[in-house]
């Protein structure tokens, strides 16, 4: 199974495809998608929409997985990335995928198996599942990376438990 990882921004979108069989990932591709600081708004978001239209059809992801809002301290910055969010899922939409969310917490939780690790943390684990020697850059890719892979585990245990109830 491909899972296409998102961890959205307006200035920076990272974005990471892993391939999972059988709790065994494999890293496919990595990257941002990245838009200038000082351009229009509007077209910041409609940069974003594209090159996520194209990355779903170069990609070919049989599933998508995304980082929940987190509302922080800054409000101002949490609209932007709502509304990057919503440009982004809309381009899921119309690639006829379907998409999960998860909340920093959970991504923790499946990655390091503990919801208060830190950023260091994640990185590190995300790095020895893979077997990759470093950690891809920048940050938000490597961040991405982490939410797909927290998809894989979590998918693979829903599946599992709905296959014991039918046992």
């Amino acid at each position: 199974m491909r899972i296409l990882g998102i961890d959205p921004g307006y200035g920076i979108t990272g974005f990471g495809l892993i391939e999972a069989e059988r709790n065994q990932f494999r890293l496919l591709r990595c990257g941002a998608i990245t838009t200038p600081a000082g351009m229009d708004f509007s077209a910041r978001l409609e940069i974003i929409y594209n090159d996520m239209t194209e990355l779903l059809q170069v990609a070919k992801p049989d599933q998508v997985a995304i980082e929940e809002l987190f509302f922080g301290q800054n409000v101002t910055t949490g609209i932007g990335v709502a509304q990057s969010r919503g440009v982004i899922l809309l381009a899921i939409r119309q690639a006829g995928l379907e998409v999960s969310q998860y909340k920093p917490m959970q991504v923790k939780q499946a990655v390091v198996g503990y919801g208060n690790a830190t950023k260091h943390q994640v990185m590190d684990m995300t790095k020895r599942i893979l077997g990759l020697p470093q950690m891809p850059k920048p940050d938000d890719a490597a961040d991405a990376i982490a939410i797909a892979l927290c998809h894989a585990r979590s998918a693979t245990s829903l599946l599992s438990k709905a296959a014991n109830r039918l046992r």
